[in-house]
Formats: C-alpha cells, sequence, structure tokens
C-alpha cells in the first residue's frame, strides 16, 4: 500500500515535471470565458448566446490580426436546429488557409452549467462515499462537460480548430482542493499541432478529501506558471473590477492594480482619495468556485509572474481590444476595463 504521503509527493513530482513543455512558438494568450458571461447565471443550463457568439467572433479576429482574409469557415459540421446545411462545400477550402490559432488557449467557467448540481449535492466538500456526492459529482460533469460541447462548437462555427479537454479526463487532480497533479502535455501537444485547447471548471479527484471543484481560474492560474503566456484576459459579465458590488451606485472601476511580491495588491489607477480602499466582495450562492474573489487572487499570482491580466467586459469594444493586445503597456484613456500587473 503507499501511503497517502507517497502518493502525495508522486503528484507533485508528476506536476513539477511538466515544466520541461516545450512550445513552437511562444504562447500569446489565455482567454477565460467567465460563466456569468456565456450563460444565463440565475437560469440553470441556459447559455447567453449573444455573448458567446460575439466573444467566438471577436477570438477569430484576434487570432486573425496578423492576415488579411476575413473569409469564415464553420469546422462545425454537426446538424444544428434551423440549419439544414451540416457542411460546407469542399472548394471553400482551395482558397483559405488556417487561423493563426496555435498562440491561444480558452478556459471557461461554468456558470448556470454546474454550479447548482454541485452546490446542490456538496461536491466541493469533498465525500464520495456518500451516494449524494457521487450522484452530485457525475451530474456535474454531464453539465459542464455539454456546456463545453457547445462553446467548442461555437467557436468551430467561427473557423477556429477548437478541441474541448476536460481536466479530469486529462487526468488533473488536487490535494486539499490545490492542484496536485495536470497533463500539461496534452495541453501543449494540442497547441504544437495547431489546435486552440478549451478547457473548464471541472469536478476531479482530491487526494484528500475524495473529490471537489477545479475552477476555470486555477486551472489558468496553473497553465500560466508553465506555459508564460505573454497576457491574460478574463472576459466577464461586468466592465472590470470595483471597489465595491458593481450594482451599488457609487461603485468605482478600479482601472489599474498592482501586486506586490509578496502577493499583496494596492491600486494604482484611479487615485483612492477618500474612495473606500476596501474592495468589497460578492459571491453569488450557488457559486462553489468563490466568484470574483478567487478571479481576483488568481490574477494577482499570474500577475506576480510579471504576466499582464486584463478584465473585461465580454462581447464589447474593450474585450476586442484586450484580447488582440492592443491595450499592452499603455491603457488607453477610452479602453474600459482593470489591468492586474506586477509592481515591479
Amino acid at each position: 500500500m503507499i501511503s497517502t504521503m507517497e502518493q502525495e509527493k508522486q503528484m507533485k513530482q508528476q506536476s513539477s515535471s511538466s515544466n520541461a513543455i516545450n512550445l513552437n512558438k511562444p504562447l500569446r494568450c489565455i482567454v477565460k470565458l467567465g460563466g456569468a458571461a456565456i450563460t444565463c447565471k440565475n437560469v440553470i443550463e441556459k447559455i447567453h448566446d449573444e455573448n458567446l457568439e460575439i466573444a467566438s467572433s471577436q477570438l477569430r479576429q484576434a487570432m486573425n490580426s496578423t492576415s488579411s482574409s476575413d473569409k469564415v469557415i464553420s469546422m462545425d459540421w454537426s446538424k444544428r436546429s434551423g440549419v439544414s446545411e451540416v457542411s460546407p462545400s469542399l472548394d471553400d477550402f482551395a482558397d483559405s488557409s488556417l487561423l493563426d490559432s496555435s498562440n491561444f488557449i480558452v478556459v471557461h467557467g461554468a456558470g448556470s452549467f454546474g454550479h447548482f448540481q454541485a452546490s446542490k449535492s456538496g461536491v466541493h466538500k469533498g465525500g464520495l462515499h456518500l451516494p449524494l456526492v457521487m450522484a452530485g459529482f457525475v451530474a456535474t460533469r454531464i453539465s459542464v462537460t455539454s456546456l463545453n460541447l457547445e462553446i467548442v462548437r461555437a467557436l468551430a462555427r467561427e473557423g477556429i480548430p477548437s478541441i474541448g479537454m476536460s481536466p479530469f479526463a486529462c487526468g488533473w487532480s488536487t490535494c486539499e482542493r490545490n492542484i496536485a497533479s495536470a497533463d500539461i502535455f496534452q495541453v501543449a501537444k494540442a497547441i504544437n499541432s495547431g489546435f486552440v485547447p478549451v478547457l473548464h471548471g471541472d469536478a476531479v479527484l482530491d487526494n484528500l478529501q475524495g473529490c471537489t471543484i477545479l475552477s476555470g481560474d486555477v486551472i489558468i492560474r496553473h497553465l500560466a506558471e508553465l506555459l508564460k503566456p505573454e497576457y491574460v484576459v478574463f472576459l466577464t459579465d461586468v466592465l472590470g473590477v470595483y471597489d465595491r458590488p458593481p450594482t451599488d451606485s457609487n461603485a468605482v472601476l478600479l482601472r489599474e492594480i498592482a501586486v506586490d511580491e509578496d502577493g499583496s495588491w494596492s491600486i494604482v489607477k484611479p487615485e483612492i482619495g477618500n474612495m473606500n480602499k476596501k474592495v468589497e466582495i460578492t459571491v453569488a450562492a450557488h457559486d462553489t468556485t468563490g466568484g470574483m474573489l478567487t478571479k481576483i487572487s488568481e490574477a494577482a499570482m499570474i500577475a506576480k509572474l510579471g504576466i499582464d491580466v486584463y478584465i473585461v467586459k465580454a462581447a464589447t469594444d474593450h474585450s476586442l481590444r484586450a484580447l488582440k493586445g492592443e491595450v499592452k503597456d499603455n491603457i488607453p484613456d477610452d479602453w474600459l476595463g482593470t489591468v492586474i500587473r506586477s509592481a515591479r
């Protein structure tokens, strides 16, 4: 029998071995499609079709920045309701070229998919020996993987060669809810082959408590540590990070947050003055991954690596500019969003 301590050591060794991964070319961007932006978060398992369609189109535009062709050829050849033609004409591919997409990774949240099932059954707390938790684990994965398929299809319809990659199926696991093992080689192989990996928050096995929920924000931080993207973009349902809940009429959008080496962070823009110095965070009752609090914490850890993080509202001109990398270095006055970067 292998002891728990030995198992944990083996998992850490497997995870750290991923540091040897090499990409054919530098990773440009990791994109987080926030669950609240691409789903109707208070209506169970309902996709926000308009936002997802716009976000997919903007990703194509960001990937296509070096090409003069705007021609879109769908890669989703499966039957959809209301669409009679399943596949494009073969002639469409004769004069087309693939998007330069091998330098993007997409990770999406669950939104109204998975969170309700996980919260109702307590999957995030562990306890697979309990029938309710076992059933909830299965129900959660059915829900989040169905959303992953729809997002992959939406991207594919924009001509993006997207490949769904579920953390559970790829061998990701945790130990006390921290990542213990993650097969980054699978992600790297997909990127080097010209695909865009599409990962998601997932129910995974945990070495000590049996199971838990692995947040998409945590996945992004782990990928950023190992693959070193130029920048990271979080697409959300609000303009960025506020000093208090954005529903408050006095809420102020924080334009720039600096992260120190010790992990502490401070507001750079706007100048604080008499403004509320404490950022108030609210988390929906059914959100098992920590909501905006987890997002800011993980973004701060990414910024410590010297990688700028942009939190911006999805399906806006501001999100398109962030995805294209147009707001790097000096933030334009007319750009609305939050930049989290190293104070160095």
